[in-house]
């Protein structure tokens, strides 16, 4: 139901098509629109989406009428597009218009030095949003932290940090026995194992 949410329908179009939809190239019109895992769009809707950025028009779907609009497309993916391209499996004009402006966040394990604040500065929300206070890290922690390449980038610190703030009581510092990262010996884990999500981002406007 993509091409529905992008681009809204026609009341009776479908079952459960019970009034007549605005999409949200409608709704964001003036604004800004944000596309996650743009990788994996299918190839036909991949097509409208192109003709929306290049025309500025699209049709609800069982519609007979442009409707215009004026928005700004923010994508993200967590795969090669240049890859998809080749493989026939993403189209290279909309890549091109999508790739105008890059943005590519490398990840984690490239960037050693934002790990300890950033898990710091989600570990202080996590805890708030709890009612908690954050005790902090203890030094081998912040090592631990600092050493482990977060194969899931910012979403896997994100569920480590919750599950910390979740489970921890009392105002003692947090330890290497609290977290649930692998200690780098042959599979161990310290705590339970991590969930694990990539999440490599390269965004664009077009």
């Amino acid at each position: 139901l993509l091409e529905s949410e992008l681009f809204g329908h026609e009341k009776g179009e479908f079952t459960g098509a019970n009034v007549t939809k605005r999409g949200l190239f409608a709704i964001a019109t003036g604004g800004t629109l944000f596309l996650d895992e743009i990788g994996e769009m299918d190839v036909k809707l991949q097509a409208k989406l192109l003709r929306v950025l290049q025309e500025k028009t699209f049709r609800r779907v069982g519609g007979t009428s442009d409707i215009d609009t004026d928005v700004r497309v923010v994508a993200a993916t967590n795969v090669n597009l240049q890859e998809k391209v080749a493989k026939g499996a993403f189209r290279e004009d909309l890549y091109h218009r999508l790739s105008r402006v890059v943005m590519e966040v490398p990840p984690l394990r490239a960037r050693t030095t934002d790990i300890v604040p950033m898990a710091k500065f989600f570990a202080n929300n996590a805890f708030e949003a709890r009612g908690k206070h954050f005790p902090g890290f203890t030094p081998d922690s912040e090592t631990a932290i600092q050493n482990y390449a977060w194969p899931g980038n910012v979403r896997e610190m994100q569920n480590v940090i919750e599950r910390i703030a979740l489970v921890h009581v009392g105002t003692s510092p947090i330890t290497p026995s609290n977290l649930t990262i692998p200690n780098g010996k042959a599979g161990q884990v310290i705590g339970f194992p991590a969930h694990r999500a990539n999440l490599s981002m390269v965004q664009g406007g077009g």
